[in-house]
């Protein structure tokens, strides 16, 4: 069957920035070893496999592959799949109710609209519990930080909405830019703590208009540095309102996040979340633009 594959940058307007994804818009019957075989041979950070839905609480199911594993949702590569919706002109509901490992989640297409043309609302808010000092300690030097570099208002925890990252902020985005993470130790940790991705976030922006630059770091599932991680930045938004680090009004933060700068592939996320009477954040969306690099077809 001719398959129709598209590379899509996301989280950007500018071609060869932003976070490339492949998406697959007619994946229906390819079995897993094609699915991984497939995003190995595109080799982007994240695949995704876009087949009918076959219940009826949703309109479209969507896999999502790493070069080595399968992972239950990805930000970037859900902007890039709304986007290749909208090019192949396909028949579905919009907002588009999407089965993914992480539940069925809700995106719009906004055609023409700026300045973000997809959003799309993320899963389960789930924070964890600080780490222990001697962890702390050790993800840290993992990361090529020294413990001056850190910005003691924010512990270092997990976030999720849908696939948890760990969470460290700190003081520099010069001291961001310049790291050189050890590999092989945060392989070892992830296994410890069951997370895989680091992400690693300054307020020190350079920007009048952007909260926070991050990098994203997630060596357990093939991804040395991840461009831009729609997974990353909006857990981000739900950590910081949880541990009150921002100020929310009227039951809402909004905010923009910059990542990709020191792999020259920047891009930016808009970050949305949702607190309740309590003060939590209850629902995080994010969004963003994207831009096709090409569309071929393929027989498997």
């Amino acid at each position: 069957m001719k398959r129709i594959v598209y590379q899509i940058d996301a989280f950007t307007k500018n071609m060869f920035s932003g976070n490339p994804a492949g998406v697959v818009t007619n994946a229906e019957g390819m079995s897993q070893f094609q699915m991984q075989s497939l995003s190995r041979e595109l080799n982007n950070s994240e695949t995704a496999f876009i087949s009918r839905a076959e219940a009826s609480d949703c309109d479209v199911s969507i896999r999502y592959f790493t070069p080595s594993s399968e992972v239950p949702v990805c930000g970037h590569a859900t902007i890039a799949s709304g986007y290749a919706i909208l090019l192949e002109k396909l028949k579905y509901p919009n907002p588009l109710r999407i089965k993914t490992g992480a539940g069925v989640l809700s995106i719009e297409l906004h055609e023409g609209r700026n300045p973000f043309m997809i959003s799309m609302v993320q899963g389960i808010v789930n924070i964890g519990e600080p780490f222990s000092e001697t962890l702390r300690i050790k993800i840290i030097n993992a990361l090529d930080l020294d413990e001056e570099d850190i910005d003691l208002d924010c512990p270092i925890q997990t976030a999720s909405t849908g696939h948890s990252k760990v969470m460290v902020g700190i003081k520099s985005k010069t001291r961001l830019d310049s790291l050189h993470p050890k590999m092989d130790m945060l392989k070892s940790i992830s296994a410890d703590i069951g997370c895989n991705g680091y992400y690693v976030f300054t307020f020190d922006s350079g920007e009048r208009d952007v909260l926070v630059a991050g990098r994203m770091f997630a060596p357990a599932i093939g991804i040395s540095e991840d461009p831009v991680t729609g997974n990353a930045n909006g857990p981000l938004g739900a950590y910081l309102v949880s541990n009150r680090i921002v100020e929310v009004y009227q039951s809402k933060f909004s905010f923009v996040g910059k990542q990709g700068e020191a792999m020259g592939r920047k891009g930016y996320v808009g970050v949305n979340v949702e607190v309740d009477g309590t003060g939590r954040p209850y629902k995080v969306s994010i969004s963003g633009d994207a831009v096709a690099v090409f569309r071929t077809e393929i027989e498997i």
